[in-house]
């Protein structure tokens, strides 16, 4: 199979991906999670079958292009009319179950007796969700309505505001390890969170205009895709964040642009394929060997940052004044945790390489098993919130 050619590969991974999406539609695991698991089998976890340099070569642009085309849809539920209508929710959300997830994990971690650098940057991580994955199950689940609406503007606004809390924790680290440079951390993590916004918006600004002017009444694929496309592909050339950068895009098409509706459809038709491609190949590049290398901090880590970010989320919802469902069953949802966390990780190693040992596995191992249990979570959840929407 190693040696078998690309296209007969990709063939074979996406008749997978159509697969998982029809066991996803006839059992309680969703589609994502089966994706994971068809990665874990088809990668060097299993039966490695995937030649090693599509897994290398393909996953960070699939990366970039899958968190782009996401952050484009989320933005759809940050435009001007939907911050409006729920704008101190979602805001009070987004900070409690971040900061709540922040303060446990580093409280937790440091009463274990993990270095206190170390628990401040993995409470940095703890902050960010999985857009991707809470995104699609979303909409596999066919959920609509306030709870959805609100849970899909909660996932876009964490990015920012987890960046904003993880340069605060990579501050703090810097400061607890002596090397004199908070200063440098804060100023890196504004100008990625600053960068991202000037991306987006001089990004949006045409595109909500020559929506429904290239062709009137009806975008083309060509020009939502293409700036989807230039939006990833100028964050990335930046080192800045595409999720954020394509999400405030994205914001900014659904708020300006007089056939809005039009790109976000046009997207949706080639999203999934995409989505597929991008899941596999994340299971495929797990290291499941992370699991057995700090299985008590990592345990303690993915349990303390549940429980924060559901209370966190609990705590905004009750503050804003947000009805029962809102406030019992949000909270569950925000477990998923992928790309963005591991991001974060990466960026920490680099910037503490004594560290990267004892950083990388514990957030490769929690993505794993969050990416395997936290989505059926958020099914549930969503399914749920459904059947109760008082």
């Amino acid at each position: 199979m190693n040696d078998a050619p690309v296209l007969l590969i990709l063939g074979i991974l996406f008749l997978l991906g159509l697969g998982a999406d029809l066991v996803g539609r006839h059992t309680p695991v969703p589609r994502i999670t089966l994706l994971i698991v068809c990665g874990l089998a088809v990668g060097p976890a299993g039966f490695d079958l995937l030649p090693e340099a599509l897994v290398r070569d393909w996953f960070p642009p699939l990366t970039t292009l899958a968190l782009s085309l996401v952050g484009f849809m989320l933005g759809h539920k940050l435009s001007l009319a939907e911050l409006k209508a729920h704008g101190k929710l979602v805001v009070a959300i987004t900070i409690g179950e971040t900061t709540g997830a922040l303060l446990l994990v580093a409280v937790a971690l440091l009463l274990m007796g993990v270095h206190p650098a170390v628990a401040l940057l993995l409470a940095g991580i703890a902050t960010a969700t999985a857009p991707a994955a809470t995104f699609d199950v979303v909409r596999e689940s066919g959920a609509t309505g306030e709870f959805p609406d609100t849970l899909l503007a909660v996932v876009a606004l964490d990015d920012a505001w987890a960046l904003f809390l993880f340069s605060l924790a990579m501050a703090a680290a810097s400061a607890v390890n002596g090397d004199g440079s908070v200063v440098f951390n804060m100023v890196g993590g504004l100008k990625e969170i600053g960068g991202s916004l000037l991306v987006g918006v001089a990004l949006g600004i045409p595109m909500a205009y020559l929506t429904g002017r290239v062709r009137p009444g009806e975008p083309t694929l060509a020009e939502a895709m293409g700036f989807v496309l230039l939006c990833g592909g100028i964050a990335t050339w930046l080192d800045l964040s595409p999720v954020l950068s394509a999400m405030i895009m994205g914001g900014i098409v659904a708020s300006f642009a007089s056939h809005h509706e039009r790109p976000f459809h046009e997207i949706e038709g080639i999203e999934w394929p995409i989505i597929i491609l991008f899941f596999i190949l994340a299971g495929a590049s797990a290291h499941v060997e992370a699991l057995l290398m700090v299985g008590e901090i990592t345990i303690v880590y993915m349990l303390v940052r549940c429980i924060g970010s559901y209370a966190g989320a609990r705590l905004g919802a009750t503050w804003a004044g947000a009805n029962d469902t809102i406030r019992q069953w949000m909270g569950f949802c925000m477990f998923p945790q992928a790309g963005v966390a591991l991001g974060m990780a990466l960026m920490a190693s680099q910037r503490f390489p004594d560290f990267e040992p004892f950083l990388l596995p514990v957030v490769l191992a929690s993505t794993i098993v969050y990416e395997l249990v936290s989505p059926a979570i958020t099914r549930r959840a969503l399914l749920a919130a459904q059947a109760d929407p008082t």
